[in-house]
């Protein structure tokens, strides 16, 4: 299942020519799935969160870009997990216009759970993929 979220573009993030600049996209998705788990307790502070897993970092990014998003606005950002292993997860996503009918950026991210002090893939704990289990494809 997915989850969509509106998610804001400001002025800073246009380009020269008034277009979303294309690393903001990356950044609109960031927004969007942070926010996600902040809602379901996760904090990057583990005094603070409800999750044991707090120290996730992309591993790899890939994005298609289709139609520019010219100007400020809250476009809408989709995303779901494509696929949960052991110690990563792997999110679909797309960038959409504020009513949903034009795609105009689409990608993966993957996340991999960390081990802070070891820096070393670590498996993701039940309660973390339980709570993943409502955007599992």
């Amino acid at each position: 299942m997915s989850h969509t979220r509106p998610v804001q573009v400001h002025f800073d993030d246009l380009d020269a020519m008034g277009l979303l600049h294309n690393a903001r996209y990356g950044v609109l998705v960031e927004r969007a799935i942070s926010a996600f788990w902040a809602e379901l307790g996760w904090h990057f502070d583990p005094a603070r969160s409800r999750f044991k897993d707090v120290f996730l970092a992309v591993r790899e990014f890939q994005i298609t870009y289709h139609v520019p998003i010219m100007g400020v606005g809250e476009p809408l950002v989709q995303f779901w997990i494509e696929h949960m292993g052991t110690t990563s997860g792997v999110y679909g996503f797309r960038v959409l216009s504020p009513d949903g009918e034009t795609v105009h950026a689409e990608g993966r991210r993957v996340n991999v759970n960390l081990d802070p002090a070891t820096l070393r893939p670590t498996p993701f704990t039940d309660e973390t993929r339980e709570a993943a289990a409502v955007l599992v494809t």
